[in-house]
């Protein structure tokens, strides 16, 4: 372990310790960015039932932070000349299709990044192993329903990474792994990032967990599929990721010196292109928002507001989080073995941004309502991969979700239901999960042009009202 601002961090390591005791969260990876230098540590044990103590080079899945690297990659291939973000997908792809004919003929490279397509995206379907697997998964999306019109909505959309790696394959003329490897892995020196389980089961390595009465159980399976590598498949250590976060805090320089993309193409994938929900945007495969500095930690850096750019990443019972702030040369990684591992997630960004930087993330927080504001949000929203179904009980709001496909893939058993969750508004049109395992998930409740309820984004998916 190295160390930097030496209290703040045995602080945080403090902090980590007591949230992986009180959530049940087996093993934790933190490293922070600050000012060039580097804090990296492990807590706790690889798995409940092969215990090995997590280090700081124990390798975790990172799951959807993945998508990033696969947007760094669209973007050298941008400015070599090889794609143009505002294409459409037919322009490399002339098969792809979804059950929408106007999404089909008009999706842009751009809206894949943006998750703007609009389709059902949780798309979790096994193509096999071979070099064809990201083709085939393309060739099977031709039946996705569209759940809003293509560019209106933003909605989370796993599918539209996988459709972005195969156009990764078809401008270079190599698999997704092989292109990600020259364009971005290589040429960082990220040399402990890894797709393939064979590569990783020769280093220690965490498996994730599921958290539930009876304390944490071994998730099963281990591996994802091919078809969702360019969405979520990277397994690395928090020094590799955190080398990472240092080449998108700086100007486009690589190892050594090398220009990998111009200050400008890193700007752009850290600028706006939609609206989520008040100040929190999303770019080109970054999550943005604008977060303000608290009374006591405001300095002439502040401008009123800083850019936090972040991404999430969730597989079978790992959870992890990075978070950069450009403006700080600030950057800190989590890594957790377990479901509930957001909750650590989000409770240790949230504080390392406060005391190393005195910036307050804003948290949600529950505000009474009467039954009469509260019963206009009742009634059944269908996603793809689950189901939504608020209702009153004893004057408050009640959610019940049900799971109607598999994760990882189609062949994994059907979760089981979770019980039902206490919700209640946190503003106007956004609803907060207070308890279960969904616990502090937000609900974003989208009107019609009409002023009806049209969709309940609930976890950033998109559920369509039906009653």
């Amino acid at each position: 372990m190295s160390t930097s601002d030496g209290d703040t961090w045995e602080r945080l390591g403090a902090l980590v310790r007591d949230l992986m005791d009180r959530k049940q969260v087996p093993g934790v990876a933190v490293g922070v960015l600050h000012g060039g230098e580097v804090s990296v540590a492990g807590f706790g044990v690889t798995s409940i039932e092969q215990p090995l103590p997590v280090t700081d080079d124990t390798l975790f899945q990172i799951g959807s932070i993945t998508k990033t690297f696969t947007g760094m990659a669209i973007m050298r291939l941008v400015e070599s000349g090889k794609i143009d973000l505002d294409a459409t997908v037919r322009t490399y792809l002339p098969e792809f299709r979804v059950a929408d004919k106007d999404a089909s003929a008009r999706a842009t490279v751009r809206h894949l990044l943006a998750h703007t397509g609009g389709w059902a995206g949780d798309f979790f379907h096994g193509t096999g192993a071979g070099d064809d697997a990201l083709a085939r998964y393309v060739v099977d999306m031709a039946e996705l329903p569209q759940l809003a019109p293509l560019d209106t909505i933003w909605s989370y959309n796993n599918a539209g990474f996988s459709v972005a790696g195969r156009i990764i394959e078809v401008v270079t003329g190599s698999s997704y792994e092989t292109a990600l490897r020259e364009l971005v892995l290589g040429p960082l020196g990220l040399e402990r990032t890894f797709f393939d389980a064979g590569e990783v089961l020769t280093h220690r390595f965490v498996v994730g967990h599921d958290v539930g009465e009876a304390g944490p159980e071994v998730a099963r399976p281990w591996p994802l599929d091919r078809s969702a590598y360019p969405a979520g498949g990277i397994t690395c250590d928090v020094g590799d990721l955190l080398r990472y976060a240092r080449f998108h805090l700086g100007d486009g320089e690589g190892e050594g010196g090398t220009r990998l993309l111009t200050a400008g193409s890193l700007a752009a994938m850290r600028s706006p292109q939609v609206t989520v929900w008040g100040k929190a945007t999303w770019g080109l495969a970054w999550g943005l928002q604008e977060i303000a500095g608290s009374s006591a930690g405001k300095s002439e850096h502040d401008n009123g507001g800083v850019r936090q750019v972040q991404h999430s990443g969730g597989t079978n019972g790992q959870v992890s989080l990075l978070a950069l702030v450009p403006d700080r040369d600030f950057a800190i990684a989590i890594l957790t073995n377990a479901d509930r591992g957001g909750q650590v997630t989000q409770e240790v960004r949230r504080w390392a941004l406060q005391e190393y930087l005195g910036l307050e993330v804003p948290e949600p927080r529950a505000v009474e309502s009467a039954q009469e504001a509260l019963v206009q949000y009742v009634g059944r929203y269908e996603g793809y991969f689950d189901d939504v179904e608020l209702g009153l009980l004893g004057g408050r709001l009640v959610g019940q979700v049900t799971y109607k496909r598999s994760f990882p893939n189609e062949a994994s058993p059907l979760p089981p239901a979770p019980p039902p969750a206490s919700v209640a508004l946190c503003e106007e049109d956004r609803l907060l999960v207070l308890d279960g395992p969904a616990k502090d998930t937000l609900g974003d409740v989208i009107r019609k042009p009409d002023g009806s309820i049209g969709w309940l984004r609930f976890g950033g998916r998109l559920h369509v009202r039906k009653g």
